[in-house]
């Protein structure tokens, strides 16, 4: 066996090793990242008005305490087909535009019984869009609320792995 090689071999693969946690922490992607939204700031914070209308903080957490403002967002963006996506943010500023008419303020700065009717006048509304959108923003804010770490864990009393092994009991 040639020495020479197999201490060069050796180097490379000590080598690599020790570089490969640096590799794996560049190419990973965590939680903490941000994602870079397909909507305006002023979507963004009329979606999360939505959000939070839709289930409210009161004694327990809401909507905007999970992320599901920020969920909703990824989910448009990656998920849901260009006609879709237009008619969510043609529909986030018929709603603004409603609010600013009805209210004098955009929707994020109404109450919350106001922005409550504004979303049932959507869910009533004769106009398909209108309805889709409303439809799309219940379901996707409760589907993305109960399946939030926070939720699933402290109020669904979910586990990762349930049951217990007990390797050495006596019979």
């Amino acid at each position: 066996m040639n020495r020479r090689n197999a201490l060069k071999n050796l180097s490379i693969a000590s080598g690599s090793l020790i570089s490969l946690p640096a590799w794996m922490v560049s190419c990973g992607i965590s939680d903490k990242d941000t994602h870079e939204s397909g909507f305006n700031n002023t979507e963004q914070k009329i979606l999360a008005a939505i959000t939070d209308t839709i289930i409210p903080a009161g004694t327990s957490v809401g909507a905007l305490s999970v992320g599901v403002d920020k969920f909703l967002q990824k989910l448009i963006d990656d998920c849901y087909e260009k006609p879709v996506q237009d008619n969510v943010k043609k529909q986030l500023a018929s709603l603004d535009r409603s609010s600013e008419t009805n209210h004098n303020k955009s929707f994020n700065e109404c109450t919350q019984q106001q922005r409550e009717n504004m979303l049932l006048n959507f869910s009533k509304s004769p106009d398909k869009e209108e309805k889709e959108f409303f439809t799309l923003m219940k379901t996707e804010t409760m589907r993305g609320f109960n399946t939030s770490q926070k939720v699933m864990e402290e109020y669904l009393g979910y586990k990762i792995a349930p049951g217990h092994y007990n390797g050495c009991v006596p019979v």
